[in-house]
């Protein structure tokens, strides 16, 4: 189980709906690829051609607000994000990112103090966030083993048929 991410910084300020994370003309679209290739493009118009695999990124309060759309975290899984940390997530946005596989943590003081472009390590399992750029270290709560399961299994729905597999050769 790898617990652990780095990659470079994108900041995105607070109250980031799911509007903004995929415009609502790509709802028609389903496969994560071709989601991830408008992946905030009204925030950032760079991010969804210069975002790398493994890259990170930051948002304010209330990240992923507005209408409950799993196309919003699909398009940061798609686009290869390693993990998103806020300062808070709306609700529904975080259940959504679980259930799909898409790490994320809540820690004010990191979305405080890293900037944009900044190399980061993540420890998803101790909630320890690195900025190999500044050498500063930020502690956010843990993503408990249970969920870290789901999020290596790809997210909830192949984490049950996992389970179920299992159950069925024992």
């Amino acid at each position: 189980m790898e617990t652990k991410c780095k990659g470079r910084v994108w900041i995105f300020g607070p109250d980031i709906n799911t509007d903004a994370i995929l415009p609502s003309q790509y709802m028609n679209l389903r496969d994560p690829k071709d989601l991830a290739l408008h992946c905030m493009e009204n925030e950032h118009p760079t991010f969804a051609k210069e975002a790398r695999a493994g890259d990170i990124i930051i948002g304010g309060k209330n990240f992923g607000c507005g209408s409950s759309r799993e196309h919003a975290p699909l398009s940061i899984k798609g686009r290869g994000i390693a993990c998103v940390i806020a300062k808070s997530f709306a609700r529904i946005f975080y259940r959504s990112a679980f259930n799909l596989g898409l790490p994320i943590l809540e820690c004010s003081e990191a979305v405080d103090g890293i900037e944009e472009g900044h190399l980061i390590e993540v420890d998803l399992a101790e909630g320890e966030i690195k900025d190999e750029t500044n050498g500063k270290v930020y502690k956010a709560t843990p993503i408990p083993s249970f969920m870290q399961a789901i999020i290596d299994d790809g997210g909830l729905m192949n984490h049950i048929a996992k389970k179920r597999a299992l159950s069925q050769t024992r």
